[in-house]
């Protein structure tokens, strides 16, 4: 027996390293995806064929947490993977890689798992590899969509909106996300008072942007998007470079930038109206940036036809 099954990749809207202190964020699933094919074979092991995913430690864990919690036995399994988009960028290629593995193992043993059960199976993933993280995006990769998220899957609710007007923006550096959070976390020992601060600052953000998202008030939701950025300028993740594209967006038209992720490098986002989008376009890639051709409130993980 042969499936493949695809899951997204995800950007931050508003609410980065805050969310992994309890804060809400709200996250959206992106249309570059990863494909995972799994068979039974007539092998006594397991073989991993994947190689555009960077760490297959995340394919070997959620095999090993599946088998752990299941009790299967079979050894007997081929696991190829295919990307369409690079693992430097930061669009979260091991929470795809993990989600689409363990629902490819849910329905090749038939076990149909919830996308709650996946989600939790892929969240303790994560944890184990990396020790530090929210899930949210795994929550994107497993529900997609725009999800408005608490750490954990305290909250998953997903916003009733239309695709947005995003023109994303890579900046040519490749950032280690579980090394900026630990690098937040030892800050947070020595100047709590002020980072929490900027985490309530950032948590009223993600409150407003809901409801700015929600009535399609995107003038609303490209300043609190700049407010966003700035208080990560103040945690000090921003880049020189990711400045330079959030600058370079808004001057063009942009509504709002900010950076996308756990910052350090990787992807900005412009929210554009479609009038002004080659403009920002041209004057991102100006400053050094490579624009990156995606869409975004996508489905989350399924069968390869129907996402």
């Amino acid at each position: 027996m042969k499936i493949s099954v695809c899951a997204p990749g995800k950007l931050m809207l508003l609410g980065e390293h805050a969310v992994v202190y309890g804060y809400p964020c709200i996250v959206t699933a992106v249309s570059s995806k990863i494909k995972v094919e799994l068979e039974n074979t007539l092998s006594s092991k397991i073989q991993i064929d994947a190689p555009q995913v960077k760490d297959v430690s995340f394919v070997e864990e959620s095999i090993r947490i599946f088998k752990e919690k299941f009790k299967f036995k079979e050894d007997g399994l081929l696991i190829k993977t295919y990307s369409e988009f690079s693992s430097q960028y930061g669009f979260g290629s091991s929470s795809a890689v993990t989600v689409a593995t363990l629902y490819g193992l849910s329905r090749l043993f038939n076990l149909n798992l919830t996308k709650k059960q996946i989600f939790d199976l892929g969240l303790k993933v994560t944890l184990n590899i990396q020790k530090v993280g929210s899930g949210f995006d795994i929550a994107a990769a497993t529900f997609g969509k725009t999800l408005y998220f608490i750490r954990g899957g305290k909250k998953i609710e997903k916003l009733n909106i239309d695709e947005l007007p995003l023109v994303v923006g890579y900046s040519g550096i490749k950032a280690s996300t579980p090394k900026i959070v630990q690098q937040i976390k030892k800050r947070l020992k020595k100047e709590k008072k002020a980072i929490f601060k900027i985490f309530d600052s950032i948590g009223k953000i993600v409150e407003e942007g809901k409801k700015s998202l929600l009535e399609k008030n995107y003038q609303r939701l490209g300043k609190l998007m700049n407010e966003n950025h700035t208080l990560l300028k103040k945690l000090g993740v921003s880049t020189k470079k990711l400045d330079q594209m959030c600058e370079a967006s808004i001057s063009a038209g942009a509504y709002g930038a900010k950076l996308s992720g756990a910052g350090g490098g990787d992807c900005m986002i412009a929210l554009v109206p479609l009038s002004k989008k080659e403009t920002v376009e041209k004057a991102i890639e100006n400053v050094g940036g490579k624009i990156l051709k995606v869409r975004n409130n996508v489905s989350g993980v399924g069968y390869e036809k129907n996402i």
